[in-house]
């Protein structure tokens, strides 16, 4: 049995010292995963209610399914919520221009390099693209990208750094734009 569905078991049994377990595991990974989708400044609050859900709806973990899972849905499910409650300001229309441009050039060299980041991570492994994808996208560490796939720490490592200059080689042969690739940090 895995140690998260052993916390699972432990917490739809009511044991009280399961949730201080389960944020000690998961609470960083958990926490980057919501940084992602609500900002760094909401990102503790809806850690928070994750949690607090876990213990409510304790009864609902199946043993058979992995705990983690079960943990990023119900965080998935409070980000969202978390989202619809925002206001977002309504911006007039010379910011936009300030932004962009009068003719739209700065929107268009965006998207073309956009474009190419995307043609390049298609012809990425799968392992290679998740792996960056964990990275940049979602902004986890290699310790916890390591732990999110249950891969050993040395692999990981290996694999973005091989996507690093596999995604490098790809975008310099693009006519659009170069790419100066930072590397992941490992802690």
């Amino acid at each position: 049995m895995d140690t998260g569905e052993a916390l699972g078991i432990r917490l739809a049994a009511r044991d009280e010292t399961a949730m201080s377990d389960i944020y000690a595991a998961y609470g960083p990974s958990v926490l980057a995963y919501l940084r992602r989708y609500v900002g760094p400044n909401e990102a503790e609050d809806v850690l928070q209610r994750t949690l607090l859900d876990a213990w409510r709806f304790a009864g609902r973990y199946d043993p058979e399914k992995r705990f983690s899972a079960w943990l990023f849905t119900i965080a998935h499910r409070r980000a969202i919520d978390c989202l619809r409650t925002r206001r977002f300001k309504v911006v007039d229309i010379e910011t936009v221009y300030d932004l962009v441009g009068e003719d739209g050039r700065d929107e268009a060299d965006r998207r073309a390099n956009t474009a190419t980041v995307r043609t390049a991570m298609a012809k990425l492994t799968p392992m290679e693209r998740e792996a960056l994808h964990l990275a940049y996208f979602e902004g986890l560490t290699h310790v916890e990208i390591s732990e999110r796939l249950e891969t050993p720490l040395g692999t990981i490592k290996s694999r973005v750094l091989r996507a690093q200059h596999r995604m490098a080689a790809l975008v310099r042969e693009s006519e659009f734009f170069e790419v100066e690739v930072q590397p992941v940090s490992a802690a």
